[in-house]
């Protein structure tokens, strides 16, 4: 071959590998639960991740490269979500928005960070998840546990202190969780309970737990767990004829708990981190996700928010790699949907805090 060819050879393989260059693509990890019972926050963050996917590569991508969303099932369990990271590892993620709960997300994040890849959830809010954090690329747009029983105890005391008050709890680690913080700040309160039980997840029957408040005279309740246990708690106290406040966690924040609780659940009230779809600067977005086949629902607008946040850290860095891009992080002001986004030195978020709201005919507001 001549020098000439040769040299043209050379030409046209190094045009081609900036060609492919420019054309490679950057993987975004979802992991999240979607199937089961769950299944419909998998959907909800799946439904925001895919639409600021889209929006992102619209806009001409990041660091000039379009990115590309790997959507996995963990089903909110630690096994499955251990297998999901090790894909993520092998289809060559920077980033990952996931989990959505607490078990799946602490199992995966030393997976996680033993390969420098980013993990943010938007909906674990376990506070081990950033008090053991496992590298420094964990970070949460949820807000922690140890808020929520704050505010709740709170509200016991001051719309409910007069009344016989009851706290449940259905055995979920969550759940349980969630109980015994409430009652501990109750206690620091100056409030006080009159029964304190656990229910079974999943029972076929809650006509026990419902003789027992009714025997008791409960006039009040809080309870620590899911929708469907709250849900069926809610019918079999409404079946008796029995007019008891019901307040919850942030679990109860799914239109699956009106769907199964029906007119019983009229009135439940549960904390929640400030509904994203009422911050004025994601109002765009929660319009064009109402006009679509997946209305606004919360995490979608979350998970929405959280790959923005790693976008802006990215082009921050000009880099994807782990290091550069977790400062970027930590310096703040990320720009997104839910605002300007900056963290704590343990990766929480600070923006967001717990508010109470209120199942009224079919749809939850703040009080």
């Amino acid at each position: 071959m001549t020098t000439a060819l040769k040299a043209l050879g050379l030409s046209i393989l190094a045009a081609t590998c900036l060609a492919g260059s420019a054309m490679a693509e950057i993987r975004v990890g979802l992991s999240g639960p979607m199937s089961g019972e769950l299944a419909q926050f998998g959907q909800q963050m799946a439904a925001g991740a895919e639409l600021a996917v889209a929006d992102i590569n619209a806009a001409g991508g990041v660091l000039g490269q379009k990115l590309e969303l790997v959507v996995k099932d963990d089903k909110c369990d630690a096994d499955e979500a251990t297998a999901v990271a090790n894909q993520m590892i092998g289809s060559g993620t920077p980033v990952v928005i996931g989990s959505f709960c607490f078990r799946a997300s602490l199992a995966a994040a030393p997976v996680y960070a033993g390969k420098d890849i980013l993990q943010i959830s938007p909906g674990t809010t376990v506070p081990q998840l950033t008090d053991d954090r496992a590298g420094p690329g964990v970070f949460r747009l949820a807000p922690r546990d140890d808020q929520q029983p704050r505010v709740i105890a709170s509200h016991l005391v001051k719309a409910h202190g007069d009344r016989r008050l009851a706290i449940l709890h259905d055995k979920s680690a969550y759940g349980k969780a969630l109980a015994d913080a409430v009652r501990t700040e109750l206690h620091a309160q100056g409030g006080k309970e009159a029964l304190y039980e656990a229910v079974d997840a999943s029972s076929p029957d809650y006509g026990t737990i419902g003789s027992i408040l009714q025997l008791d005279n409960i006039e009040a309740v809080f309870f620590g767990g899911y929708h469907p246990e709250a849900a069926a708690i809610r019918r079999e106290l409404a079946s008796r004829g029995m007019t008891v406040a019901f307040i919850g966690g942030d679990a109860l924040a799914t239109d699956e708990f009106w769907l199964l609780s029906g007119e019983a659940g009229e009135g439940t009230e549960f904390a929640l981190a400030q509904d994203p779809r009422s911050v004025p600067s994601a109002a765009s977005l929660v319009e064009r996700l109402n006009q679509s086949e997946t209305p606004a629902r919360g995490y979608d607008v979350v998970t929405y928010a959280a790959i923005e946040a790693w976008v802006a850290a990215v082009r921050r860095a000009g880099s994807t790699d782990l290091a550069p891009v977790a400062a970027a992080m930590m310096e703040g002001g990320l720009p997104t949907v839910l605002g300007s986004l900056s963290f704590d030195d343990k990766g929480d978020v600070e923006q967001q805090g717990y508010v109470l709201y209120r199942w009224n005919a079919g749809r939850y507001s703040a009080q």
